[in-house]
């Protein structure tokens, strides 16, 4: 994993092996279509049933809208887990841009479980799609600057990692993953330490090779978490001007990443201001799902 450039391996308990974080996403993709399918399927998919087992089907998967797609490998998932003899065929690949109308993937195999997964998988491809749909998005409104818009931990339960990647590959960036891998001291830290100092302190007490991020609401906190050897402020609700003078006080001395009350009104002002971050949780939070149907095309029975 990565935040804010800085590469976090991530080791398994009782392995001295670093795990790439390809195959946290591989573990956590399985652990995810498993619960998924159980949520839906349960004791067994009741309608299914009434379709003869020997029905081999062919199908198609649609998108109604143009789009970002992304989460292939949460649906190729279901149906191996279904029936690992179902050929999936994509047509587009994630990170791609996909049209109205558009074919994205054939299907073949066994129609009962063609049928018992359908419903699961789009809810991973449209979920996912609909998240890498809203970052690109974002992209494209600060292209040419330097700035990089990051993810939050404002994520659906349970997906955080799936949502994390369909940022990536909509071309936003991300934040920290969760409490364990980066830290970021808020107002409640700083009244519970004492100070912003103390806050810092401590920090860099507990997680000596970890940047430390502090929260800050006015030029008077910038000033005191920069003395306090902070590598990154985050600028919480500030204007366009109070950023512009924040970037002149740190003058290169630390990161500085925007946040809160940003859209795509003044996105691009904020993004001119000269910070290094802007992160906004509506990236996953608002995520609306894309428009995708899967077509039968053909059922046949086997002798």
């Amino acid at each position: 994993m990565e935040l804010f450039g800085v590469s976090l391996a991530i080791d398994p308990p009782g392995d001295d092996q670093v795990v790439s974080e390809e195959y946290v996403l591989s573990a956590g993709i399985h652990d995810a279509v498993r619960r998924a399918l159980t949520e839906d399927v349960g004791s067994g998919d009741i309608t299914a049933a009434l379709i003869p087992e020997q029905a081999v089907c062919a199908a198609t998967v649609i998108s109604r809208e143009d789009a970002v797609l992304c989460g292939t490998a949460w649906f190729d998932e279901v149906f191996r887990q279904l029936d690992p003899s179902i050929r999936v065929m994509w047509h587009a690949a994630d990170g791609d841009a996909i049209a109205a109308d558009q074919v994205l993937c054939m299907l073949h195999g066994a129609a009962r479980p063609l049928l018992t997964g359908e419903r699961t998988a789009l809810n991973f491809l449209q979920t996912l799609s609909g998240t890498a749909t809203e970052a690109r998005r974002y992209a494209d409104m600060v292209k040419g600057t330097q700035v990089k818009v990051l993810d939050t931990r404002k994520t659906i339960p349970g997906l955080r990692d799936a949502q994390k990647y369909a940022v990536r590959c909509g071309g936003c960036h991300n934040h920290r993953h969760g409490l364990y891998d980066g830290i970021l001291i808020k107002e409640n830290h700083v009244l519970a330490a004492g100070s912003i100092h103390a806050a810092v302190e401590a920090a860099r007490a507990v997680a000596r090779a970890m940047p430390v991020e502090v929260e800050v609401e006015n030029l008077g906190e910038v000033a005191e978490a920069l003395e306090a050897g902070a590598d990154i402020l985050l600028l919480d609700n500030f204007d366009i001007e109070q950023m512009r003078a924040a970037v002149a006080i740190t003058a290169g001395r630390a990161r500085l990443e925007a946040s809160g009350g940003i859209d795509f009104g003044n996105l691009r002002q904020i993004a001119e201001t000269g910070v290094d971050y802007i992160s906004i949780g509506a990236i996953t939070k608002h995520v609306r799902a894309i428009d995708l149907s899967m077509r039968f095309t053909g059922t046949y029975w086997l002798a």
